[in-house]
């Protein structure tokens, strides 16, 4: 027969568990609204550019951002401040080991963390954050420290769905420009240094913003999913604390019937 003291403690233990997954689950929902805003947002900037800077490449045949060859790659890679959000973290480490010839450059607490840099939080990392590594690496890019520049972060599909995403960023890709021939001034080579920069920090920003997003509602269903089977689990304990105090109370009866 079960001991009625040790399943009293697990239950203790398991309704505690309960209580930590529900404030993590409501500090999560507290975060998805403002997360996914701030993810719109920088999405809408980020497709403007995405427009503008293709169209002005192709007229700056040779500049050093078109630079092609070479396989070494620098790679920016962004995780999250925290675990308790399913399988975000590991999926993006497990893209990124998959990756030969590259040099990581965090963003996260969890992936500092795993690849030894200065902590760097992804919750509070900003557009002025986002411009000062940009500056860093289009400077290393064109005195041909590497040779390509990669994103790896999270796609926000649903609600119920986050993908590894991977994009790359330098060199840039020329699109053809199918309107009229477009005036630069002063050139499209001096427009590209201005802009390029601009361009990345960007792109980081958004990927930032939207691997947040995804941490946020990862979480949240992480800590549902662990909240309902808390909940059960608690539920199969108290049953079998039941069983076993009457079973014991029985035996007591027994006991006193019988004399003994």
């Amino acid at each position: 027969m079960p001991d009625t003291k040790s399943i009293r403690t697990r239950i203790k233990g398991v309704k505690s568990t309960l209580h930590l997954t529900e404030a993590m689950g409501t500090v999560a929902s507290s975060k998805m609204r403002k997360a996914n805003q701030a993810m719109q947002s920088a999405k809408e900037f980020q497709s403007m550019l995405d427009e503008l800077i293709p169209r002005v490449a192709v007229h700056a045949k040779g500049h050093s951002y078109l630079r092609e060859g070479g396989d070494r790659c620098k790679v920016i890679v962004i995780a999250g401040d925290r675990g308790m959000a399913g399988g975000y973290n590991a999926n993006v480490f497990r893209t990124v080991a998959k990756m030969q010839n590259a040099e990581v450059v965090p963003i996260g607490k969890r992936a500092c963390n795993k690849y030894g840099a200065q902590v760097c939080s992804s919750e509070r990392f900003f557009a002025d954050d986002a411009k000062r590594l940009a500056d860093e690496l289009c400077d290393q890019f064109r005195a041909g420290a590497f040779d390509r520049l990669v994103i790896v972060s999270s796609k926000y599909i649903s609600a119920m769905e986050q993908r590894v995403h991977t994009e790359q960023i330098l060199p840039l890709s020329a699109q053809q420009d199918r309107e009229t021939e477009i005036v630069f001034e002063p050139s499209p080579e001096q427009v590209l240094d201005v802009y390029v920069p601009q361009y990345v920090a960007g792109k980081i920003l958004c990927a930032v913003r939207e691997s947040f997003a995804c941490e946020i509602t990862a979480r949240k269903t992480a800590m549902d999913s662990a909240g309902k089977n808390a909940r059960e689990m608690s539920d199969n304990l108290q049953l079998m604390y039941n069983r076993a105090r009457q079973g014991a109370i029985t035996q007591e009866i027994t006991e006193i019937l019988a004399g003994r």
